[in-house]
C-alpha cells in the first residue's frame, strides 16, 4: 500500500484565544532547530467513540494543562493535510495525514493553569500569546495551508467577541 492510500488520522485541534484576543502557541520540544518552525497550536488524537468536543477538551488539558475555558466556535469543516513524503511512518505508517477539528475557545483563567508536565511526556517547553494572523509563519510548512483556514474560520469570531 502506498502512502496515498493510507487513511487519514482522526484529530482536533484547539485555538485558545486570551482577553486581547491573542492566541496561544507552544514550543515544540525535539522539532526543528529552525525558530520559524517550532510553533503550533494544541492538537491530537481522536480516541474510539471520543467525540471531537470532547477530545478538545481532553488535548487542551492534556497539553497545556489549561482547563478554565469557554468555547467560542467551531471550524465549519474538517480540515486535512499530508505528512510529507516518507514521515507517515510517525503513526506506525497507519496514516497518510491527518483531519482535524478546530475548536476556538476563550482562557478565562489565571495563566498559572498553564503547565506541560501533568500528563506524561511533554508536547511543548514554551508558550507565548500571539496574534492570530501571524500563525501561519511559525508552523511548520506542510501544516501551513491548515493554519490557514484556521485564520480564515476564528479571525472574524474573535473580533466580533
Amino acid at each position: 500500500m502506498s502512502e496515498d492510500d493510507l487513511p487519514y488520522r482522526p484529530c482536533v485541534g484547539v485555538a485558545v484565544f486570551n482577553r486581547e484576543g491573542h492566541v496561544f502557541v507552544g514550543r515544540r520540544i525535539g522539532a526543528s532547530n529552525d525558530e520559524n518552525y517550532l510553533w503550533q497550536m494544541p492538537q491530537g488524537g481522536i480516541d474510539q467513540g471520543e467525540k471531537p468536543i470532547d477530545a478538545a477538551y481532553r488535548e487542551l488539558h492534556e497539553e497545556t494543562g489549561i482547563e478554565s475555558v469557554e468555547l467560542i466556535a467551531e471550524a465549519p469543516e474538517w480540515l486535512k493535510y499530508d505528512l510529507p513524503v516518507g514521515r507517515s511512518k510517525r503513526w506506525s505508517g497507519k496514516y497518510r495525514g491527518q483531519t482535524q477539528r478546530w475548536f476556538a475557545f476563550r482562557f478565562v483563567g489565571d495563566e498559572s493553569e498553564i503547565r506541560f508536565d501533568l500528563h506524561g511526556k511533554p508536547e511543548f517547553d514554551g508558550w507565548r500569546w500571539v496574534e492570530l494572523d501571524k500563525v501561519p509563519a511559525l508552523i511548520i510548512p506542510f501544516k501551513k495551508p491548515v493554519y490557514e483556514d484556521v485564520v480564515r474560520y476564528f479571525a472574524p469570531i474573535v473580533a466580533d467577541s
